[in-house]
């Protein structure tokens, strides 16, 4: 009798997962050199930042590889309950005695001990899925009924989406989901005037929830005119341009990044989170600074790549939603530190300090590995 073939297992795409292992481990390295004196200084211990950055990593890495090793049918069968999951989560900042509110903005859910958690970061990965869950079916549905059965349910799941960023205060997350949102929903089979329509309608909406709070307009003003206000809006922005021409061309200490234990590195604002790549100027110099561009260019391309091979599909579409995320925050966070773009005090993917971004950064590296094991089979 003879033997049943073995099925082989199909592999993920491994140069997008070197790639986000060098990106992971180059961000744990730099967090890590940044950190000494601040640690040091704050808690006694020079290895308190990095204990806590390897311990919410690992988390991470522990959840992607559940979504790693998930069969697909799951994340399409499961994403209306991941979504309401996300949107639940993301209303407890408003609760009493769970939410936080740090530099006006209730972002924020104190889950013991002094942890916090920002439900907005894992609201991203879960509206992206489910947005592609929900577009995914665009290609079967004829053209004169895509407005009605496409275009204003989105509408509605979006507006949902960003009401609760708004009453957040948190601009930034809510520029980059309509960006991705715009994206995913432009790929997909729908009319080319409900994406033009989209745009306009988000640019006037972006627009007067600028001009609704005062301080948000200063940020413009001071992002146009930094000399304006140098002292206050336009500190971290000097700050910053600073550290990245005092990096030249290999950087401080010896060209290796192990000069970014310099003590000066306290002077620039949020040094380890919203600031860190004038840290990467500082320390690894333009050399640095354009290989972390390059990869992160590398990185969308990988993704591109796999997502034209899966088409208009759920998962095409899932991994084509993720890859915008990535990149656009991190051409975000690179643009507020350059003075090419508004500060927007978003992290840095897979580099910044902190917990629930570099968690949902793991867990959508997951998600984009195992599908694109689909496309290597």
């Amino acid at each position: 009798m003879a033997k049943k073939a073995i099925k082989k297992k199909s592999p993920p795409d491994y140069l997008l997962l070197i790639i986000a292992v060098v990106l992971t481990v180059w961000g744990l390295f730099t967090v890590g050199m940044t950190s000494l004196p601040l640690s040091q200084q704050r808690f006694g211990n020079p290895w308190n930042y990095l204990q806590n950055q390897i311990i919410r990593l690992a988390i991470g890495l522990a959840c992607g590889l559940v979504l790693y090793k998930l069969p697909l049918k799951i994340f399409k069968k499961f994403a209306p309950l991941a979504f309401a999951s996300a949107i639940a989560l993301a209303l407890l900042v408003f609760a009493p005695m769970l939410g936080v509110k740090i530099a006006g903005g209730q972002r924020w859910i104190n889950i013991g001990d002094g942890f916090l958690i920002q439900p907005s970061e894992f609201l991203k990965i879960a509206f992206i899925i489910y947005l592609a869950a929900w577009l995914g079916k665009s290609q079967t549905v004829p053209n004169k009924k895509k407005t009605k059965e496409i275009l204003l349910p989105f509408l509605a799941i979006a507006t949902v989406v960003f009401a609760i960023l708004i009453a957040q205060s948190d601009l930034s997350t809510l520029g980059i989901l309509m960006v991705v949102c715009l994206a995913m929903y432009f790929i997909s089979a729908t009319p080319l005037w409900h994406t033009l329509s989209i745009a306009g309608a988000g640019a006037i909406g972006l627009t007067a929830f600028i001009l609704l709070e005062p301080y948000r307009i200063r940020r413009w003003l001071v992002f146009m005119n930094p000399e304006s206000d140098p002292l206050g809006h336009g500190f971290q922005l000097r700050q910053a341009l600073m550290a990245v021409g005092s990096g030249k061309l290999r950087g401080i200490g010896d060209g290796f990044g192990l000069g970014l234990n310099n003590p000066q590195v306290g002077l620039l604002p949020a040094p380890l989170t919203d600031s860190i790549f004038a840290i990467i100027g500082k320390g690894w110099g333009f050399l640095g600074a354009s290989l972390f561009v390059a990869l992160i260019v590398l990185f969308f391309w990988r993704v591109l790549k796999i997502a034209k091979k899966l088409g208009a599909t759920f998962e095409g579409l899932t991994v084509f939603g993720i890859g915008v995320w990535i990149v656009f925050q991190s051409f975000f966070s690179i643009g507020g530190m350059i003075g090419l773009l508004p500060m927007g005090g978003v992290p840095l993917p897979f580099f910044s300090y902190g917990g629930s971004h570099i968690i949902a950064e793991m867990m959508a590296l997951g998600v984009l590995l195992n599908f694109s094991k689909k496309v290597q089979k």
